[in-house]
């Protein structure tokens, strides 16, 4: 079981920590009461998106045996208009970085991370059409 505490700092202004006992900020606007110090929740919301991907792909990969050197990956959003104001379009371009990277290799480890181990995407994807790109960079 997972659990996860949130305190209050100062109007919209909050510390997390999970049960890995590390701690993160989150902020709100100085229109909603915030310092604007902090990454909103939504934003959170993708970087963990983003970082359940990034390990499953670098998982996979290894297990290739294809000798990635960088992954990066960008994200674009859309959110409803409406309360909630859930996503409705995520974009993910996966930038890998090597020399000679099989296409396909990198193609499978980013279907199977979106369709099989990435949780995050799963959920997501209930409210959220989620689609990725791929960007190989051919290093020297």
């Amino acid at each position: 079981m997972s659990e996860v505490k949130i305190q209050q700092l100062k109007g919209a202004s909050f510390a997390a920590r999970g049960s890995s006992g590390h701690w993160v900020m989150m902020d709100g606007t100085e229109a909603v009461g915030g310092v604007d110090g902090a990454s909103r929740p939504m934003e959170m919301v993708l970087f963990g998106l983003g970082g359940c991907t990034a390990v499953d792909v670098e998982i996979i990969l290894k297990k290739m045996k294809v000798p990635v050197e960088k992954i990066e990956i960008d994200i674009s959003s859309e959110r409803a208009e409406n309360h909630p104001k859930v996503y409705t379009k995520i974009n993910m371009t996966y930038h890998f970085y090597g020399k000679d990277l099989p296409l396909k290799k990198l193609e499978k480890a980013v279907q199977l991370s979106k369709e099989t181990y990435c949780s995050v995407s799963a959920m997501l994807a209930s409210t959220a059409k989620i689609t990725a790109n791929i960007e190989n960079h051919n290093t020297l």
